[in-house]
């Protein structure tokens, strides 16, 4: 294992995110904290609670997880595609480093942003609504695992990707509204019996349970089925980079 490889993509990436603070790191957490004024310090004290928590704390995992899907598809997408975009891709594929390594590097350095952005804005709720955290163990399984499951798949995005508009196709036009459907902002439970059963095709809910459970002990799915969907989504993830990398698809042509 070439650490010293993974060092240097990973020390680029994280200092490209110094660069790009604003946009990386304050942009997102000013825009989590609008949602948790409106549907949580506004709307929420309008509202009953959900399963016995109040509206704004119930939505805090929801948000999260909206704020860590993109973010960790947008930095792994953006970090791989450039090197493609300017051509010190292949400086790279020609060094000697192994596809472990540069996957490790850039997937590890995107995952690292979206950790460090979930803890900001865990903490930024703190000052719109009162929450607990009954399982913080479990609650920080989650945020690593869905940060590295989703910046493995920002970055397939990012190989995939031929122009600048398709890195942005997918999360806009298929991830965000998954979210939104997903239970981020209502309890499946509410809805018609029909509903109910369509919405557990969308792999997002399986996100939003496991981590409101890590909160409040209160899921619309079973936890250790939440746990099981995403590793089984990490791992598809990873098949998918290792093929990407056997047959060179849109990174040596």
């Amino acid at each position: 294992m070439n650490i010293y490889a993974i060092k240097a993509i990973y020390r680029f990436e994280m200092a490209r995110t110094g660069r790009t603070l604003m946009q990386s790191i304050a942009s997102p957490v000013l825009s989590t904290s609008l949602y948790f004024i409106v549907f949580g310090a506004a709307i929420g004290s309008r509202m009953g609670n959900i399963e016995g928590v109040s509206y704004g704390a119930f939505i805090i995992p929801g948000l999260l997880m909206l704020s860590l899907l993109s973010e960790s598809i947008s930095n792994a997408s953006f970090g791989i595609y450039f090197p493609k975009f300017t051509g010190t891709i292949y400086e790279v594929l020609s060094a000697p480093v192994s596809a472990a390594e540069i996957v490790i590097g850039y997937v590890g350095a995107a995952a690292t942003k979206s950790i460090i952005l979930g803890l900001l804005i865990l903490l930024t709720a703190r000052v719109f609504v009162d929450y607990q955290i009954a399982h913080p163990f479990v609650m920080g399984i989650f945020l690593i695992l869905t940060a590295l499951t989703f910046s493995l798949f920002g970055f397939i995005i990012g190989v995939w990707a031929d122009g600048f508009e398709k890195l942005q196709i997918i999360p806009m036009m298929i991830v965000t509204p998954l979210t939104f459907l997903g239970g981020s902002f209502y309890s499946i439970s509410m809805l018609p019996p029909l509903w109910q059963k369509i919405t557990l095709f969308n792999p997002v809910v399986y996100l939003v349970s496991g981590f409101r459970w890590s909160f409040y002990d209160v899921s619309d799915v079973n936890v250790e089925v939440s746990v099981g969907m995403t590793v089984l989504f990490m791992l598809a993830c990873i098949g998918t980079i290792y093929w990407m990398f056997k047959t060179g698809y849109r990174l040596k042509s």
